[in-house]
């Protein structure tokens, strides 16, 4: 599918560069090794056949604003390098397989001011955190607020998968995007290409930039300890330790059936914005694969690493007492909850019950996977972590 029905995408490197200079009004875009997953990118976009008109203008405009993103925050990085650097010490990390209770942790660890979070709209435009009073009228924040509104406009149902706001906490994805190694390309289409080379490929340097921004980011507040999420950093463990030495890692857990049932209903909606037509069953078997890989990846990283970085949560677990499991994540890596931290969990906890936008809606069979094949394929994972089918 050619960018928005003229050249190719491939063809378009040079243009969509060109286009990222001028919206920023900057030329230097940091390390180059972004370059490979980009062009890998571009090549898997000419390829799909099923991307609609609306899909190619967006995946455009996203390659553009990402490459702007870049410059921006490669300008800042230059200009913080005068400083004395912040040092992210033993970071606090969620991970694990997706739907599994990662986004509600993330969110109810967020409001406690011991921690500090990446923020969404700082995530979109990293930069040395502001203070919070001059933050809705920044026209970085309101730039998040409108994409956010736009989103909810056009899928409405995505506020019961996923909820967001521009102060909330936000995974590393727009980070991780900034050097075209991320999940979200995947997500948005059918790209065997890129999901094959984003799978089996390490990325240092991706994980290198990623605590540069970080550090960026928390340079207004260098000695509060970092929280950070993202269900990708299962799949690159073994980049994100050489990066973050010290990193104190929460996996979370739950069946995968119920994982890859919920996900690919998720991409599915996704997937309509972006194709013309929507295959869920190809989604779920391409999703069982991506994700069986990762929780193998996660079991290796920890097997080499040993155990003592690691903190497991099982959704079960996490639903029954959400409070007493951050108590128990806490015990685990040494981090104080005071009164005052316990008051903002739970008036959270009180504010946000599950299902408060509506649930879910999804039946397992719907996804046009056996059961019994999403078992076989995470057999090893569910055996590791003592998993019930």
């Amino acid at each position: 599918m050619s960018a928005e029905g003229g050249e190719g995408f491939a063809a378009s490197l040079d243009a969509f560069h060109e286009q990222a200079r001028s919206a920023a009004g900057l030329d230097d875009f940091g390390d180059p090794a972004y370059l490979e997953g980009l062009r890998v990118l571009l090549e898997s976009l000419d390829e799909d056949e099923n991307l609609s008109a609306m899909g190619a203008a967006i995946f455009r405009n996203e390659i553009v604003k990402t490459l702007a993103t870049r410059l921006r925050v490669e300008r800042r990085l230059q200009e913080a390098s005068a400083v004395p650097g912040n040092d992210v010490r033993r970071p606090i990390i969620v991970t694990g397989l997706v739907r599994t209770g990662s986004t509600a942790l993330h969110y109810l660890m967020g409001q406690d001011p011991g921690l500090q979070k990446l923020e969404y709209w700082l995530s979109a435009e990293p930069q040395p955190r502001p203070p919070r009073a001059e933050w809705e009228e920044h026209p970085d924040f309101q730039a998040s607020k409108a994409e956010l509104e736009f989103l909810y406009r056009v899928t409405p149902s995505l506020m019961a998968v996923h909820e967001m706001h521009p102060d909330w906490p936000e995974e590393c994805r727009h980070i991780l995007a900034q050097s075209f190694t991320d999940d979200r390309f995947e997500c948005s289409a059918t790209l065997p290409r890129y999901f094959e080379w984003y799978r089996e490929t390490p990325h240092p340097e991706t994980y290198t930039r990623h605590r540069k921004v970080i550090e960026l980011i928390g340079s207004t507040d260098p000695r509060r300890r970092w929280l950070l999420k993202y269900p990708v950093h299962l799949r690159q463990l073994p980049a994100l330790f050489d990066v973050y030495p010290d990193a104190c890692i929460v996996q979370t857990h739950r069946d995968p059936r119920t994982v890859i049932a919920s996900y690919a209903s998720f991409l599915s909606k996704i997937r309509a914005v972006h194709e013309k037509s929507v295959d869920l069953e190809a989604i779920a078997r391409e999703q069982m694969e991506s994700w069986a890989h990762a929780a193998e990846a996660g079991m290796a990283a920890r097997q080499q690493r040993g155990s003592e970085a690691f903190f497991d949560l099982h959704f079960p677990a996490f639903m029954a007492d959400p409070i007493g499991s951050v108590r128990r994540i806490y015990a685990h890596f040494d981090q104080e909850l005071t009164p005052e931290g316990e008051r903002k969990l739970q008036a959270w906890r009180a504010a946000h019950p599950q299902g408060k936008h509506g649930a879910h809606q999804y039946e397992k069979q719907e996804i046009g996977v056996d059961e019994g094949e999403i078992l076989d394929r995470f057999a090893g994972y569910m055996e590791f972590f003592q998993l019930k089918a």
